[in-house]
């Protein structure tokens, strides 16, 4: 089975969304056979890589609410992580533009370390409070999960993979996607939002069973399985 996930980096949905899916897998008799990729997804495209506000006002600014109804709603959010055994360390944290992130997580995919980037990425983010639009934070962390040091300061220093990750946002406008996370089943089934553990439990056992009578291939259109707790794109 192959799980394709839109997410991004500074999305605090995406983090919890992957821990509840990981949890399911952890209790899914075939989760050996599973493979996980991750797509690009920005946001805000037109964040500033050095943030000229916190998190607290970045949100109230979006949302247009107050800064301390969007303390109230980051609390809330911080809630959810701690259930899934994430800390989310909101009064540090620095919003930032992801683009050079993904460029640099598409490069970790054709050296077979997605994941791993992605996992370091959110953690930085989210529990670190690392800025990861900075090109040295992105060199430590890539570093970190056996990247080469010369490749990743040589793409930051270019323009590559900005092709894939446009390409990865151009395949979600197409398939309709307005928010992330966004979890696709083998091309068959969409999750939206960052669901229960128990409904990731209920399409993992759909889409096995159903592939294993060899049912018909229904290709993903506009359509999605279910909707839930997510982070809209910035218009």
């Amino acid at each position: 089975m192959k799980i394709e996930i839109w997410s991004d980096f500074v999305c605090p949905f995406c983090y919890i969304g992957k821990r509840r899916l990981e949890q399911a897998l952890h209790e899914f008799e075939h989760r050996d056979q599973v493979t996980i990729h991750f797509l690009s997804y920005e946001l805000d495209p037109d964040s500033e890589a050095k943030p000229n506000q916190n998190i607290h006002e970045y949100l109230a600014t979006r949302k247009g609410v107050s800064v301390e109804q969007a303390k109230r709603l980051n609390e809330n959010v911080g809630l959810e992580a701690k259930k899934v055994g994430l800390l989310f360390n909101f009064e540090t944290m620095q919003h930032t533009n992801t683009f050079d992130a993904h460029r640099v997580a598409k490069y970790a995919d054709t050296q077979k370390l997605g994941k791993e980037i992605t996992e370091k990425f959110l953690h930085a983010y989210f529990t670190d409070s690392e800025l990861i639009s900075d090109h040295k934070t992105l060199k430590k962390l890539s570093l970190e999960v056996g990247l080469n040091e010369e490749d990743v300061e040589e793409l930051l220093g270019t323009n590559r993979y900005a092709n894939r990750v446009r390409d990865d946002q151009e395949l979600a406008r197409q398939i309709g996607i307005q928010g992330v996370p966004f979890f696709v089943f083998n091309e068959k089934y969409a999750v939206s939002g960052a669901q229960p553990k128990e409904v990731f439990m209920e399409v993992l056992t759909k889409v096995w069973d159903e592939e294993s009578k060899n049912s018909n291939h229904k290709s993903l259109t506009k359509t999605s399985y279910c909707t839930g707790e997510g982070c809209e794109v910035e218009e």
